[in-house]
């Protein structure tokens, strides 16, 4: 990953502007790192199939990660979570101010499409990777998760409403990063079981992230933590106990899942995944 980190920094969105700020604004959550877990599962089974496109698919896990990062700068704002911390850094409207933060998260929403349409593969792959990002980043995808997570907020959900939730808000993106690096090495067979794959991937990733908020200091997770009170999280409908015995159990399925992966594939994501589906135990 330490050479797409470096892609990353050096195609930072520029902008010939007069405004003092907007560029370095641009910049400020990108530069902060990450986790850069979408990223590495696309690159992962582009690696697996075809070594060789690693470096044309720097471009479309970048796009994943620009739409990624918008996300977290929407879902930080004021009207949201109005979180003061994100990544281990101050948040945009802090640092700067709330409009700032919502253009730039525009900005990026809009440069990741951009970006994969410059991107070094053939026109029906770009329009598939376009495809399918847009598809799982927006109406009927992450965007319509977040609404849901607003509207419901001090409504609690049952359970099957909140995996609704986050299949929406969290795992479609996570998911749309498997198949989209299915799609770049022409695995159009794999392509939908890792699409599957990645949506349990993704609740799982959000159980753990909502045990984490209530067992992670604010310093440690590099956000704000123990903000979920009011929510529709995981923990907060089912408790903590409950809540690590459904991760336990997802995890177990996802382990055996990884198994009647290739070996190629199971090669370049077990180390991924591994870190990731057991990441709630440590």
């Amino acid at each position: 990953m330490q050479n797409f980190e470096q892609f990353l920094l050096d195609n930072l969105p520029q902008s010939k502007s007069i405004h003092p700020t907007y560029e370095s604004a641009l910049h400020n959550m990108l530069e902060a790192g990450g986790k850069r877990f979408r990223p590495a599962l696309l690159l992962g089974v582009v690696k697996a199939y075809n070594p060789l496109m690693i470096e044309s698919a720097y471009h479309a896990a970048y796009a994943i990660e620009l739409l990624h990062t918008y996300s977290l700068i929407h879902d930080d704002l004021p009207a949201m979570d109005d979180s003061p911390l994100r990544r281990g850094h101050p948040t945009l409207h802090v640092t700067y101010d709330e409009v700032t933060a919502i253009l730039v998260g525009d900005a990026l929403n809009t440069y990741s499409f951009e970006l994969l349409s410059n991107a070094p593969f053939s026109d029906e792959i770009k329009v598939n990777l376009i495809r399918e990002l847009a598809q799982n980043g927006g109406l009927n995808g992450m965007v319509l998760g977040q609404a849901i997570d607003c509207y419901f907020e001090n409504k609690p959900l049952a359970l099957e409403d909140i995996k609704t939730l986050h299949t929406n808000k969290t795992a479609k993106l996570i998911a749309a990063a498997l198949k989209m690096g299915a799609l770049i090495v022409e695995r159009e067979n794999e392509a939908d079981e890792l699409y599957d794959f990645g949506i349990k991937l993704g609740l799982l990733f959000q159980i753990q992230d909502d045990i984490l908020d209530v067992t992670q200091s604010s310093e440690e997770a590099g956000k704000l933590t123990n903000n979920d009170e009011e929510k529709n999280s995981f923990v907060t409908i089912l408790g903590l106990d409950e809540a690590l015995r459904e991760a336990n159990l997802l995890a177990d399925e996802l382990t055996k899942s990884m198994q009647s992966f290739d070996e190629s594939l199971q090669r370049e994501l077990s180390p991924i995944l591994t870190k990731y589906i057991n990441r709630h135990k440590n």
